[in-house]
């Protein structure tokens, strides 16, 4: 049975009002429905939610029955996304606790997802798909940490804890919910959500949680590249990516997300490089700045760039060719374990295949850079390598400088770029036109 607990800090004025509804609209139709998760956790942490997901009885068929705006989504986990306004409101059922022992062998057993009896496991004991629906006691400890499996009944104003969350929000520690080995061979993402929330939230592991990261780590090669892409993304744009490359680092995880970083060419560490990356992300998000995992990839990458293109800098426009397929080279390398999305891998290739034009200063070249649709992103990478590299510190300034001033005196100022010296090419004359040009001027 939970504690339910009145006395919390979660102020209702705080609570999203379209999730209130929902709860509200669900509970009319004869369901229970409680906010839970991320939202109650921020909400007891003094935090602002970002969203607000919901837990309840009714199957994700029920909500779309309730809501005509519902939409269903995914196959792993079959949930609903409900829309009030202009928020959607994520809507799950509750789970079913796991069978005792594993039941699958990840083939599916040709059943459809509300026809499952019981979570499907593979062989290893890992989670392929989890649409056995139960009660919300078992719910709670089908959570993965506790801290996540508070509830918020936000008619009543009580917190329902089954699994000591609160104490532990309290000691502000991140502790799995059962055997936490177990926990991690179910689903081994768990193990970067771990890395997450504890930058995110400033919270300790707990010991047990600790133990068993070391001897279930390896697992995560066998998860889709697709979701550690998705999981680098909320590693990385959570405000907190520096903490959160040294807890990878520490826990041994980075291998298994990112390739090793080598020694850049004249441009130093290439640890150190991305480093400055990861902290000024943290700080273009505490300012409110917009920004994209293919420019922290760009930072990643690019010292790989370089080893298989080390006339990048210096490359002119001829070189096109060979800079594209090191690009490409380079980016493959990775996605063997993020499935990059193509959108991101042009942006990658464009601020990279942009920096040599950066470094000539000439009028036509800074005419092409000006005009380029990845100008700010190349400009600021620029500005990136110039933290660590302090030789092109006059070129940064430069281009800095160049932003405020007039566009046109600038590049009447400016240098042209030297035609390459060669033969003359010998005029050809077609058909005659040589011949009856000799006749006509001959005495």
């Amino acid at each position: 049975m939970p504690t339910e607990i009145a006395d919390h800090a979660i102020d209702p004025a705080r609570v999203s009002a379209q999730a209130v509804a929902v709860v509200g609209k669900l509970r009319d139709a004869g369901f229970d429905a409680y906010l839970v998760g991320g939202s109650v956790r921020d909400l007891l942490l003094g935090r602002t939610p970002k969203d607000f997901d919901i837990a309840t009885s009714a199957t994700p068929e029920d909500v779309r029955e309730v809501f005509d705006r519902a939409r269903l989504i995914g196959r792993r986990f079959r949930i609903a996304h409900v829309r009030m306004g202009r928020e959607i409101i994520e809507v799950s059922t509750f789970r079913r606790a796991m069978a005792p022992v594993a039941n699958g062998n990840g083939d599916g057993g040709g059943q459809s997802p509300d026809e499952e009896p019981w979570p499907l496991l593979s062989a290893q004991g890992m989670i392929l798909r989890d649409n056995a629906y139960g009660s919300i006691d078992e719910d709670a400890f089908r959570r993965d940490f506790t801290v996540n499996a508070l509830y918020y009944d936000p008619v009543g104003h009580v917190v329902l804890d089954y699994c000591g969350g609160l104490d532990d929000i309290e000691t502000r520690t991140l502790r799995l919910i059962g055997d936490a080995e177990q926990r991690f061979r179910e689903d081994p993402v768990r193990l970067l959500r771990a890395m997450r929330f504890a930058a995110k939230l400033d919270l300790r592991l707990h010991p047990d949680t600790q133990a068993a990261i070391a001897p279930t780590r390896h697992l995560l090669a066998a998860v889709p590249p697709a979701r550690l892409f998705d999981e680098f993304a909320k590693l990385f744009l959570s405000g907190h990516a520096e903490r959160a490359m040294d807890l990878l680092t520490m826990h041994g995880l980075a291998e298994f997300l990112m390739l090793p970083r080598g020694v850049g060419e004249g441009e130093g560490d290439g640890e150190a490089f991305v480093r400055r990356a990861l902290a000024n992300t943290d700080a273009r998000l505490g300012d409110g700045k917009p920004v994209t995992p293919a420019f922290l990839l760009a930072a990643f990458l690019w010292h790989e760039y370089l080893a298989r293109a080390p006339h990048a800098l210096t490359a002119q426009s001829g070189d096109q060719e060979s800079l594209d397929a090191a690009a490409i080279a380079a980016i493959g390398t990775q996605r063997a374990t993020l499935a990059i999305p193509r959108r991101h891998s042009y942006f990658i290739r464009d601020v990279w295949q942009m920096q040599p034009l950066l470094h000539r200063r000439t009028a036509p070249s800074v005419a092409r850079a000006l005009d380029h649709r990845r100008f700010r992103a190349a400009y600021d990478f620029l500005m990136l390598r110039a933290e660590v590299d302090p030789g092109l510190a006059e070129l940064a300034h430069w281009w800095t400088a160049v932003q405020s001033e007039d566009r046109d005196a600038l590049l009447e100022d400016l240098p042209t770029e030297r035609r390459k010296r060669g033969r003359r090419r010998r005029r050809r004359y077609r058909g005659g036109e040589r011949r009856s040009e000799a006749v006509a001027t001959a005495p």
